[in-house]
Order: C-alpha cells, then sequence, then structure tokens
C-alpha cells in the first residue's frame, strides 16, 4: 500500500463530503470541538500524547476531545450513538457497527498486523493446538478483531464454531478470568497479547499469520465527515506524520507510551515491533478482505443483515 501523500489528501477534500452520500441516521454535525475515541495502545494514544492534531486543526478553529475506550466495539457504538466523530478499531467492531447503523464510515487503514494478535493458553496447559480447544472455553471481547481470528482459526484447524464455548470479556476481565482458570484460552491483540506473553509467560497457540490479516482502521460518523472533510484530511496528514516517526524511532515512541499507559517499556516495545505503520486509503483488496469478516460472521448468524462494506467507504486521495 502507498503512503497518502499530503497533495493526494488535500485534493481529495472537496470530493470527501460529496462521497459520503448513503443515508445517515444522524444529521451532519459541523464541528467546533471534534470527538475522539481511541484505545490504550495505538497510533491514536500517541497522536494525542504529541498533540499534533490539535495543532492541525487549530488553524480551522477546533479544539479536539479525546475519549478512552476499553476496545473497539465499545468505541464503535459510542460512536453510532453520536458521542464521537472519529475513532480507530480492527477488522471487526466496524462490521458489527454497520450491521447496527449506517452511521459508518471508513478513511484509510494500516498494514497488515498478523503477529500482534492471537490465541493464547496458560503455560502450563495441556492444550497444544487450536485443534483442542474443541470443548473448551475461550475468552474474547465480542465483536473484536480477534473474535474473527478465533472463526477462522478454528475453521482451519476443522473444528466448529459452535464447538467451544465463548466467554465474552473485555481485556482486563479476560486476563482475570485467564489467570484463575476459569477459561482455558484468550484471543487477544497487543499490547495485552504482549503483557500476558512476558507477566505470566502465556503460550501462543497461533497468531493470526496465515489466517486473517489483522488490519487496524480509522473511522468516523458519516454526517460529521460529510460536514467537515478538511478535518478528515488533516487527521490524516497527522496519522501519517505519527506512522512515519515510529517507524523512524520506535524505541522513542515505546518511551513515549509506556508513562501514558502504564504498560511496562519491555512489553510495548514488543508489541509496537509487532504492529505495522503506513496509513493509505483502503484498496479493492482491503475492501475485499473486510467483507469476508462480513460475510463470516453474517453465515454464523452474528449479524442482523447482511452488509456491503464499500458502501461505508469514503475514498481518501488515491
Amino acid at each position: 500500500m502507498t503512503h497518502l501523500s499530503r497533495r493526494s489528501v488535500l485534493a481529495a477534500a472537496a470530493g470527501l463530503a460529496a462521497s459520503v452520500s448513503a443515508p445517515a441516521l444522524r444529521p451532519a454535525r459541523a464541528a467546533a470541538e471534534v470527538r475522539v475515541g481511541y484505545q490504550k495502545y495505538g497510533t491514536l494514544v500517541l497522536l494525542k500524547g504529541r498533540g499534533i492534531l490539535e495543532k492541525k486543526l487549530e488553524p480551522l478553529g477546533l479544539s479536539v476531545k479525546w475519549a478512552e475506550f476499553a476496545a473497539g466495539p465499545q468505541m464503535l457504538e459510542a460512536l453510532n450513538a453520536g458521542a464521537i466523530d472519529i475513532g480507530q478499531t480492527g477488522e471487526a467492531p466496524p462490521i458489527f457497527a454497520q450491521a447496527a447503523s449506517d452511521n459508518l464510515v471508513y478513511f484509510a487503514n494500516e498494514p497488515p498486523a498478523p503477529k500482534g494478535e492471537a490465541i493464547l493458553v496458560p503455560k502450563d496447559s495441556p492444550i497444544t493446538s487450536v485443534a483442542e480447544l474443541r470443548g473448551r472455553t475461550v475468552g474474547l471481547n465480542k465483536g473484536s478483531n480477534v473474535h474473527f481470528l478465533l472463526v477462522k482459526a478454528l475453521e482451519k484447524a476443522g473444528v466448529p464454531y459452535s464447538a467451544i464455548t465463548t466467554k465474552f470479556l473485555p481485556p482486563a476481565d479476560a486476563r482475570a478470568a485467564f489467570e484463575k482458570g476459569a477459561i482455558d484460552a484468550w484471543a487477544i491483540w497487543d499490547p495485552f497479547q504482549a503483557a500476558a506473553e512476558v507477566a505470566i509467560k502465556a503460550r501462543t497457540l497461533t497468531t493470526a499469520e496465515g489466517i486473517v490479516p489483522n488490519y487496524q482502521f480509522y473511522l468516523g460518523a458519516r454526517g460529521f465527515a460529510k460536514a467537515n472533510p478538511k478535518v478528515v484530511v488533516e487527521l490524516i496528514a497527522a496519522i501519517r506524520e505519527t506512522d512515519d516517526w515510529i517507524q523512524k524511532d520506535p524505541a522513542a515512541a515505546v518511551a513515549e507510551l509506556a508513562p501514558s499507559t502504564g504498560i511496562p517499556a519491555p512489553v510495548l516495545a514488543i508489541a509496537v515491533g509487532r504492529q505495522s505503520f503506513g496509513v493509505a486509503p483502503l484498496t479493492d483488496k482491503v475492501i475485499a478482505d473486510q467483507q469476508l469478516v462480513a460475510d463470516t460472521f453474517f453465515d454464523l448468524g452474528l449479524l442482523p443483515r447482511k452488509i456491503v462494506v464499500a458502501d461505508a467507504v469514503v475514498r481518501v486521495g488515491g
């Protein structure tokens, strides 16, 4: 994937509002304050810490309000409810959000990072393969990127999804259940994945390598994007600047993340090393991969309706 160039993004600004044309459940909202949802880890938390977005939006007369969420599904519930304007999640949350409402649009994505999510078991667990999860209990955050990983990993191992018991828990609760033995395995993403590997020597049954891509997406409310195309332009530019900085100096990124997240630097170094950077517009391949996520969850009866991912894609630049 190619990076979004500043010129191509600016050239797309005028067309952005027009491209967000599907029916919206919420009216267009001209911003005075841009409300950004972020998680404990990722590009947006670094963007928040460095104040880059605030600097870019100041000439537009806009301020930024940040809101932290435990995971992507919770963040996109807030977006659909009109509580935030912009967020970043993995593959699965936007699928559930789009199935619930026409409010969501995709702006851009980061390249695949399949090592950044995994299915873990305790270090002394007798389970040695995904196939051995049959009849076991797996903890995960419902509707998160690892939900899709779990479904496809079981499929690859020849185990029906119905042959396991799922226990839906946010990361902190899942970690506690994992340590107490209340679940047999845990599907989780970085930095929680790295923390479990380092602190309690959790063992990896499989990462997403060879199973699913594990993209990260930048998303927004349809009405907000239509009313504020320049904000989207500046957001993508700020993300690109942050991505470039992380790639050039990952140690500095780790040093900045550690105090703000409360996660030890050695854990963050592992997680950053497994992350991918290079914000880009969604390609046909990325859209097709997302459509597979949507179709998989619909076939499992986990979505209330079929969706077309392309209907929610805003093309910012080429």
